[in-house]
């Protein structure tokens, strides 16, 4: 498909993001539309403001107890001002923060947001839709989704090269933060390829590049990057040996013969003999600690990253001693700026005692570096560390390594080496063969991902190589994998190996048949586990791996190959929440077309219409089955018909917790098995409405055997139904009136009322279409 006018066509740019999470937007808001505004609430929310406000709190080093409040707060800010610029800033600025912490879980979340809200307000092909796309490539990388990152980071490329200068320095970061995925997937080359490019747009720009910490920055990565190249040379000399491990000491023990036999390595640069890159790896550590001393710039934060790369490369060289002081004084700088609970810290210490480890087995004297032929530049090495100025001591710091991030709106951009990533030179054992006897604890998805990746994506480009481009591979539809709830217990049926092929009707037809064969011989032992186990439900034409035509697939679930139209709310109301989770949940490996996504996408969007009148049921049962039939029926004496009522209460509130955080956001409330892992899952989220609900509901069903049969034999103390009663009613008032605020605030209601029957109509008016089957009696 052509690209449009304004970029990328939705399903082009659905490319970006190929996961479990739905981009295309129904319809772009019109934030000035009077209709929209009016349900607004008149807060106002100033970008400027919020982020000189998070630098403060970053330059006072309280970013530990503050920013994520600060954050949260931010959101909420946003969202009531109605501010969709607004709150993609804090998400972008989010998505740094968590990445810096390495909470990458909670981070999957932001990005997914970000991702939707970008595409919602019709921002592709402008500076703050390519900034998003690199915060969250990076972002993903970090959490080592390796595909969707480099995916994410060519539609950045793209829109790089269409909105920004060729000579803009954040075109420069975009190759540098590319650099490091394909430095953390095993292809030095294309980093380095990567790298170079990103030095050249750097030096162009510089008005001083002997200053400029981004050249300094990037060089310590090339630095990196080469001794990844000299350690797989030396790994091919071992391999020649018939060695089956290799250090990071081999790289001089096995020099020799690694010239001979350096075309063998990965690396297939012109120089790629060990000595050689240890030259080239030496010059660039020592140009970026160099730059750093000529700019009198020791005392950032970017330094501990130099500091690191430095090390490795001194390690590498034989000169010990250097290394391990260059370590310590890069933790000194990550200790003041990050923190020891960080990723960086971690890591960096690891290196640290890995490389006292290794010197103490080898006998060397740490006292003095061992003679090497690079002794000469380890001596101006050691002058110029000896001349920077003392480090700051703060107690934490902006996040700034090891990845890139932008704010919207602005050209600033940091550059940063991976020097306090993990030492690809420090980890070169080969695996135990033992160790794949016995079962991995793994979730079904990342046995799916992992599974797909070793033997399904090899398997197309060999086989399938016109077609690579155009299948989509994952894992969604039923089954407690897909929603990520999957335990020990769930691998006793419809568990193992195994993943989804998506076709089009029209590849289907040509390579459906053939695909599904080759699929059905692919390995059936890997990661300690055996064949799928399905049950006969999950067999056949239900089956739930294999390959698929997209619209049969969906079909299988909803009943429908698409979703419905927006003027079809009769079809949306016959798709009950369970159904459409099911049709939204898993996770996208690969959509090189887009397609699967955007249909997902589509049953995600739910019609606003629809939205508010199931909002209306929920209040209307909310209502009668908690603050009308329940009392009434504890009154009767008739227990059972008192836990029905809580049963209908409970479900009908979590049902609303979902719809009032909306499905695009939110996704669906799922069947009744998952109900609570999912609202759990749901009430830890950043911004989300009613978090506090979903514990407020467990102990309505917790004291409910004592409310509806007296408490005798359920170890409630033999105290009787009153105190149950009384906690109960009193617990269901309280949620009443919580949802009663959050409407308030939502602009859906301007009643105080607490009984939820009488908000409906306040709801519905905000209905825009006359079907009667969106409006109650």
């Amino acid at each position: 498909m052509e690209d449009n006018a304004q970029g990328k066509t939705p399903e082009d740019l659905l490319r970006a993001f190929s996961q479990a999470h739905s981009l295309v937007p129904e319809h772009q808001e019109n934030a000035d539309n009077p209709s929209t505004a009016d349900l607004r609430s008149k807060t106002t929310f100033s970008s400027d403001e919020f982020l000189k406000g998070l630098d403060a709190i970053f330059d006072t080093h309280e970013a530990t107890e503050k920013a994520e409040p600060y954050l949260k707060q931010a959101m909420a800010d946003t969202e009531n001002a109605g501010d969709d610029a607004g709150l993609l800033t804090v998400l972008n600025e989010t998505m740094g923060f968590y990445r810096s912490r390495g909470r990458h879980e909670d981070n999957q979340w932001i990005v997914q947001r970000a991702l939707e809200l970008g595409l919602k307000m019709g921002i592709e092909g402008s500076e703050a839709w390519t900034t998003t796309l690199i915060n969250a490539a990076t972002a993903m990388r970090a959490a080592k989704r390796y595909d969707q990152s480099e995916e994410l980071y060519r539609q950045a490329l793209e829109s790089a090269r269409k909105t920004l200068d060729p000579t803009d320095r954040r075109i420069a970061a975009l190759h540098n933060n590319i650099s490091m995925l394909y430095s953390e997937n095993g292809n030095p080359e294309a980093a380095r390829d990567e790298l170079e490019q990103a030095l050249s747009i750097l030096q162009a720009s510089s008005t001083d590049p002997e200053t400029d910490i981004d050249v300094a920055s990037t060089h310590t990565n090339l630095a990196l990057v080469l001794l990844q190249c000299a350690t797989e040379s030396a790994l091919v000399a071992k391999s020649s040996n018939n060695e089956s491990t290799a250090s990071i000491q081999d790289l001089q023990t096995s020099t020799d013969h690694a010239n001979a036999t350096s075309g063998k390595a990965n690396c297939e640069h012109p120089s790629t003999d060990v000595d050689s890159l240890l030259d080239q790896a030496m010059h660039h550590s020592s140009k970026a600690l160099e730059i750093y001393r000529n700019g009198h710039l020791e005392h950032s934060a970017h330094f501990a990253s130099a500091l690191a790369g430095y090390a490795q490369t001194c390690f590498a060289a034989g000169m010990f001693n250097q290394s391990v002081h260059a370590y310590r004084k890069a933790l000194k700088v990550i200790k003041g700026c990050y923190g020891v609970d960080s990723d960086y810290y971690r890591i960096t210490a690891a290196n640290l005692a890995q490389v006292e480890e290794s010197v103490q087995e080898a006998g060397a004297n740490l006292t003095e570096a061992a003679p090497t032929k690079h002794k000469q530049n380890d001596t101006a090495i050691a002058a110029t560390m000896s001349k920077t100025a003392p480090l700051p001591e703060c107690s934490d710091g902006r996040p700034i390594s090891p990845a890139t991030d932008t704010k919207i709106g602005t050209s600033a951009t940091a550059f940063t080496s991976p020097g306090t990533e993990p030492n690809p030179a420090l980890h070169m054992s080969t695996s135990d063969p033992s160790a794949a006897d016995s079962k991995p604890r793994i979730s079904g998805l990342k046995l799916a991902r992992e599974y797909w990746q070793t033997y399904g994506k090899p398997m197309i480009a060999e086989k399938y190589p016109k077609y690579q481009g155009r299948i989509a591979a994952g894992l969604v539809g039923h089954g407690s994998e897909c929603y990520g709830f999957d335990d020990q217990y769930s691998q006793d049926h419809d568990f193992g190996l195994g993943f989804c092929l998506w076709l089009t009707d029209e590849d289907y037809v040509a390579i459906g048949e053939q695909l599904q064969a080759d699929y059905e011989v692919l390995p059936q032992e890997f990661m300690g586990f055996g064949p799928r186990e399905a049950t006969a439900r999950a067999q056949g034409g239900s089956r739930r791996t294999g390959v698929f035509r997209i619209s049969n697939f969906f079909a299988s679930i909803t009943g429908y190959p698409a979703a419905p139209a927006d003027d079809k709310p009769h079809e949306w109301l016959l798709l009950d929440e369970p159904t459409l989770a099911a049709a939204t949940n898993g996770e996208i490996f690969a959509d090189p077309l887009g397609a699967v996504s955007k249909t997902r996408q589509g049953f995600k969007m739910m019609p606003e219409d629809v939205r508010l009148s199931l909002i209306s049921r929920r209040l209307g049962m909310i209502a009668q089955a908690g603050q009308y039939n329940l009392p009434r029926m504890l009154k009767r004496g008739d227990g059972a018909g008192a836990w029905l009522s809580i049963h209908e209460f409970v479900t009908n509130v979590c049902s609303l917790i979902f719809l009032i955080n909306e499905p695009i956001r939110a996704g669906y409330m799922p069947y009744y098995k998952w109900q609570f892992a999912a609202l759990r899952r749901l009430s830890k989220r950043m911004s989300t409405v009613l978090p506090d609900v979903c514990e407020q509901l467990e102990t309505v069903l917790r004291l409910s055997s004592a409310a509806c049969f007296g408490g005798a034999g359920f170890g409630e103390g033999g105290k009787g139904a009153a105190p149950a009663v009384e906690q109960i009613q009193g617990t269901v008032e309280h949620i009443c009136a919580e949802i009663v605020t959050v409407l308030q605030q939502q602009g859906l209601t301007d009643s105080g009322e607490q009984f939820l029957e009488w908000q409906r109509p306040y709801v519905e008016a905000h209905i825009g279409s006359d079907d009667p089957v969106l409006h109650s009696l």
